[in-house]
């Protein structure tokens, strides 16, 4: 009776565990496709490595973390960038280097210690790096919510229609966001889109014939990549932003957890495990890969800090992935109903770079930090480019390069003792936070 009770206690946990993973899905699942739609990769191929990148970092860091890797928005830009400059298999290639960027750092950490990439990026170099990623894409939403093209170079829908969709994604969006309350209000991407999609469906602008002639089941497009030099120098220093941020996520979920994952598996493991992970989804035509901030939100909420609880959503993402006529079906939502929703995700990017420097106290009176932030600035968001018209650099990888550049050789106001005390205080906070 015991051995009875005791399987059947069993089986009823790893049911439990499965569910849980498919509830972490559905909290990813709005922000996992989105991206991939807005740069025109194929949405299967993205839940596949989704999948795939979330495995392999649960695989380089001993499946200590209770995270889930999806696409990151960072890209946007310089993907739909390089796809039209160079072709999507060239920039499949560049994204398999940006992730060998994040082995990189994490080897430096695993050398220097966690500390190294503050005193590398501090502050007012990330903070206006992640404004630039935010504020650069405000076009191309702005654009898609009145029925344009991202470019805005031709008109795909009715500006009158484009309008009552976008706001109605928008406003949807906004009130779940704000107002929602438990795993519901970890979903506004998700029910913006539903929202937009029903009034766009009610005005004539959905069109099923695609999803009417697909198969049910498919493989994903799956492509391989290719080498070309210019691609892969563009895309480089994209990749230091989510390399930031990735830092925070860890932090955050370790204080969710009550562990210090900065000390175990160790901070270099976790920046590897994400490096790897966007290496291996480029190998399959798959966007790069981070940890996602909608599935701390809901590890917070539900105290499920069983990292086999994400491999479970990892193994979903894949086998949804095989779901041809799902993929074939997300391709037909209206541009406007992203560009609702994207009015308000690409704003919040601005404000996180914001809040970096507000948090971080950086001080703009001071004329080294006000260049470095000035400069940063009016070059991402002017589209200044440095180059031929064969290589050239512009955007965010302009911009992190000049970020770290000008913080390298500006002569800081400080002595140097106190400003390497000051370093010293923020990597014992680093450490000291990760504890808590």
């Amino acid at each position: 009776m015991t051995d009875t009770t005791t399987v059947s206690s069993s089986r009823w946990q790893s049911l439990k565990t499965m569910l849980a993973g498919l509830q972490m899905l559905f909290v990813a699942f709005g922000a996992l496709v989105l991206m991939p739609l807005l740069t025109g990769l194929d949405p299967n191929v993205a839940l596949f490595t989704a999948g795939l990148g979330t495995l392999v970092f649960h695989f380089l860091t001993k499946n200590s973390l209770p995270v889930f890797l999806a696409s990151s928005f960072v890209f946007v830009v310089p993907i739909t960038f390089s796809v039209q400059q160079w072709g999507l298999p060239a920039t499949m290639g560049a994204l398999m280097f940006a992730g060998f960027v994040y082995v990189l750092l994490g080897l430096m950490v695993a050398w220097r210690g966690p500390g190294f990439l503050h005193r590398f990026m501090p502050p007012v170099v990330t903070g206006p790096i992640i404004m630039v990623i935010g504020l650069g894409l405000a076009p191309i939403a702005v654009n898609m919510a009145m029925g344009k093209s991202g470019n805005g170079a031709y008109e795909l829908f009715n500006y009158t229609d484009a309008l009552w969709v976008s706001l109605s994604a928008l406003i949807a969006t906004l009130v779940v966001a704000v107002a929602a309350k438990g795993i519901f209000r970890l979903v506004p991407i998700m029910v913006g889109v539903l929202v937009g999609y029903a009034v766009a469906f009610w005005l004539g602008m959905v069109d099923f014939t695609a999803v009417q002639q697909s198969s049910w089941f498919g493989v994903p497009q799956f492509v391989t990549p290719e080498f070309h030099l210019a691609a892969i120098l563009f895309m480089l220093p994209v990749a230091i932003a989510p390399a930031i941020e990735h830092v925070g996520d860890v932090l955050a979920i370790g204080n969710i957890t009550g562990k210090d994952y900065v000390k175990e598996p160790g901070l270099h493991r976790t920046l590897m495990g994400d490096g790897f992970a966007t290496t291996a989804s480029s190998l399959l035509g798959g966007p790069p890969n981070t940890t996602y901030s909608e599935v701390t939100g809901a590890v917070m909420l539900t105290k499920a800090f069983n990292p086999r609880i994400m491999l479970w959503a990892a193994a979903f993402a894949m086998l949804l992935a095989f779901l041809a006529k799902f993929g074939v079906a997300l391709q037909t939502i209206p541009t406007p109903v992203m560009g609702g929703i994207l009015i308000l995700l690409f704003g919040s990017i601005a404000a996180v770079g914001m809040n970096i420097l507000v948090k971080a106290q950086v001080d703009l009176a001071d004329q080294r930090n006000l260049v470095i932030v000035a400069t940063t600035l009016v070059f991402g968001i002017g589209g200044m480019a440095l180059g031929s018209s064969d290589w050239h650099l512009q955007g965010v990888s302009l911009c992190g390069l000049v970020a770290i550049g000008l913080n390298a050789v500006l002569p800081r106001s400080q002595p140097d003792c106190d400003d390497l005390h000051e370093e010293q205080q923020v990597v014992d906070d680093l450490v000291d936070h990760g504890r808590r």
